[in-house]
């Protein structure tokens, strides 16, 4: 028997598979264009090649995922037994994800609730547990879009790049910023705030920045109970470090998880990202 509430996000949220069978969640892909080459994430392309592809410069870029993709997803819950189904989705302020959400679920045949997450990667993910855990236990429709935002407005994300640069290609941190961190030669701190990417701090080596997001991860997780994700690209021991270092640094530490980041985020990043989320229960 189905659950009263489906829930549906994107490839960007960067769920662990097993979380996502376990609740059930949709993924809907966003698209990686490398090249001529367009590929979905999450099946099609990994990080790891657009890592390789940004070393040598080669142009690439992402794209939404066409209406029709969430339109599928949307009846698919719908047969399954769904009678209202929440949408969960990276920020607005990143992507056209959540407008091809709103102009699909007005053609969908059970209500559907598109959010805007104002979030991305886990910080998106724990967003999309909380709706699904509500749902599980007999929420409503309006609860689980209520425990989904509850959370959004709890969560932070904190992330080190080696260089603006990739950022600022995309257009998603303003040229300004970027320009002044490369005449500066420093290592940017970032962070999400209003769904938009803004600089938090500006440290002088790779070390001390890291050093200083790990700093900022424990001063925010406190000691109350709460779930932290550490993501990376291409720098998978920094990440392994940096999880055990918060292992041992938050008492309040429920759930963990440590992941490369996808495609579609690694497009814009680059390689060398290091990044946290933190989700108080």
């Amino acid at each position: 028997m189905s659950r009263h509430v489906a829930i549906v996000t994107d490839s960007t949220a960067y769920l662990p598979p097993q979380a996502m069978e376990r609740h059930r969640i949709t993924s809907v892909p966003l698209t990686v264009v490398l090249g001529n080459e367009a590929l979905e994430e999450g099946t099609e392309i990994s990080a790891r090649s657009v890592a390789e592809a940004l070393k040598k410069r080669k142009p690439v870029t992402t794209s939404r995922p066409n209406p029709e993709m969430f339109a599928a997803a949307y009846r698919a819950a719908a047969e399954a037994g769904a009678s209202g189904i929440v949408s969960l989705h990276l920020s607005a302020e990143f992507s056209g994800t959540y407008d091809a959400a709103v102009l699909a679920a007005e053609q969908a045949p059970v209500p559907v609730r598109v959010v805007d997450s104002g979030m991305v990667a886990m910080a998106l993910g724990f967003c999309a547990l909380a709706a699904a855990e509500t749902a599980e236990s007999g929420g409503t429709l309006d609860e689980a879009v209520a425990a989904a935002e509850k959370r959004a407005e709890s969560t932070a994300a904190y992330f080190y790049v080696d260089t603006l640069d990739y950022l600022r290609r995309g257009g998603r941190i303003g040229a300004a910023q970027a320009l002044l961190g490369s005449a500066l030669a420093v290592k940017p701190l970032l962070e999400l705030e209003g769904g938009r990417i803004e600089l938090r701090e500006k440290v002088r080596t790779a070390s001390r920045a890291i050093a200083r997001l790990e700093e900022i991860v424990v001063e925010r997780a406190g000691g109350s109970p709460v779930d932290i994700a550490v993501h990376h690209l291409d720098a998978g021991e920094r990440a392994a470090a940096l999880a055990e270092r918060l292992r041992a640094r938050v008492p309040g530490l429920a759930e963990l998880y440590v992941s490369e980041v996808g495609a579609v985020i690694g497009a814009h990043t680059g390689p060398g990202l290091l990044g946290a989320v933190v989700a108080p229960r």
